[in-house]
């Protein structure tokens, strides 16, 4: 199996710096509520001096919607959407220890983190732009069909894994209780953002090896090295 992005995504957004780990032995019995508090400060600090809406990252993302013709304040990045629901009630919802882990690095780093089962996955998941036969499926069980042009996620059976690009995952490949092995996919667009994801992607690393007894494998990519394949078992 393999990660990549389309060679149209790398022509339209050369300053794209994405992350792909992989890694199995995820089980949702573990805590990392102590973690999850570190990097909740770290957000919570970067949020007293500026909303979400002012940070770099945040910015870049949102100029990104803009060109891709969505309405950047209608439709946000995951970790703007993270970030303003952080902001406003104090912490954010406990879903499965992976993703709730996932979510507060997302915060702290204000880079938006996408987290798939890869047992749901069909060969491959490549960011491009939708052909138009694509099928997403709805946390709430409707399937809807991204339009041709949409940046999506999308395998080799036609599934669109998130539509919009970094804006809405779907509830096809999300990780559930029985989840074991995963795909986690960072990216960033802003000026610092390779110095920035590579931070990010060893703090990551160093928590998931720490709260599971996991060797994750992973990946910086760029054009010239764009794809990661991982087992995919």
């Amino acid at each position: 199996m393999f990660f990549q992005h389309s060679t149209d995504i790398w022509r339209d957004f050369p300053e794209l710096v994405p992350a792909a780990l992989y890694t199995e032995g995820i089980t949702a019995t573990v805590s990392p509520d102590a973690r999850i508090a570190a990097h909740a400060e770290r957000a919570a600090a970067r949020l007293a001096t500026a909303s979400e809406g002012e940070l770099p990252e945040i910015q870049a993302w949102r100029r990104t919607f803009t060109r891709m013709g969505l309405k950047p304040t209608q439709y946000r990045c995951a970790s703007e959407a993270l970030l303003r629901r952080f902001r406003k009630e104090g912490s954010l919802p406990r879903l499965h220890p992976l993703i709730d882990l996932c979510n507060a690095v997302s915060i702290a780093h204000a880079v938006p983190i996408a987290v798939f089962d890869v047992s749901r996955i069909t060969s491959y998941v490549e960011v491009g732009y939708a052909a138009g036969d694509e099928t997403y499926l709805t946390f709430g069980g409707d399937t809807e069909q991204p339009p041709a042009g949409e940046v999506i996620f999308a395998d080799a059976a036609g599934r669109a894994h998130a539509r919009r690009w970094t804006n809405r995952q779907s509830g096809h490949s999300a990780v559930r209780d029985t989840t074991s092995n995963v795909l986690i996919v960072a990216e960033a667009l802003h000026d610092t953002a390779a110095k920035d994801v590579e931070s990010l992607l060893a703090t990551l690393t160093d928590e998931l090896s720490t709260l599971w007894p996991v060797t994750p494998k992973s990946a910086i990519l760029t054009p010239d090295a764009p794809r990661f394949e991982f087992p995919g078992r």
